[in-house]
Order: C-alpha cells, then sequence, then structure tokens
C-alpha cells in the first residue's frame, strides 16, 4: 500500500508565494508520473503540473512562469513552487502518483487526500 500526504497549503496574499510539499510512502515501488492537480468550488479538477521521473515537466498555461514543479525521486517527494500567486490560484491541490509495482500488480495511480490554498486579493 501507497500513503500519499501534501503539505504547505495556507492563506497567503496576492503576488505572494507558498511550497507545496506531497511524500509517497510505503515499499516495494517507483513512481514514474507525478503530478500536481486543483480543485476550485463549484469546479472540477484541473490538471496544474506533471513531471516525469528523469524527464520533462509539463504545465498548464494559466500557471506558466509562476509555479515550479519538482521532484526528488530519491525521496518519492515531490513540490510545487508557487509564485506571483493570484485569488484564481485558491483552490485544493492534490498530489498524484502513478506507482509502479517492483513485483506482481499492475500500475496504481493513487492520491493525496488535498491541502487548502486560499490566495486573498
Amino acid at each position: 500500500q501507497v500513503q500519499v500526504v501534501e503539505s504547505g497549503g495556507g492563506l497567503v496574499q496576492a503576488g505572494g508565494s507558498l511550497r507545496l510539499s506531497c511524500v509517497a510512502s510505503g515499499s516495494g515501488f517507483s513512481i514514474r508520473t507525478m503530478a500536481w492537480y486543483r480543485q476550485a468550488p463549484g469546479k472540477q479538477r484541473e490538471l496544474v503540473a506533471t513531471i516525469i521521473r528523469g524527464g520533462p515537466t509539463n504545465y498548464a498555461d494559466s500557471v506558466k512562469g509562476r509555479f515550479t514543479i519538482s521532484r526528488d525521486s530519491t525521496k518519492n517527494t515531490l513540490y510545487l513552487q508557487m509564485n506571483s500567486l493570484e485569488p484564481e490560484d485558491t483552490a485544493v491541490y492534490y498530489c498524484y502518483a502513478n506507482v509502479l509495482w517492483l513485483v506482481g500488480s499492475a500500475p496504481r495511480d493513487y492520491w493525496g487526500q488535498g491541502t487548502q490554498v486560499t490566495v486573498s486579493s
């Protein structure tokens, strides 16, 4: 079993910064793709940024140039540095991990419980 836990959310004024972290804990697996998603009240969950192990990153147009996704694959840890935050960035942010088991089972997707980010104007 894998547990995914986010941290780092909070309340910040527009123009400010926050750094989100996510740790995937457990054993017997590796992670190819990790990502951040967000869901604002009354809206569907949307992709914010993805990062493939040892490979490229991808960002939603709305956050390009402001957010930076990174990971420490040795620690199964994901980060999201958010700068120049806007009220429109207010949402619950979710961490996603595509887990590849070293032995046996098929790949499986895991999600964290979410962390609230609120940007005041």
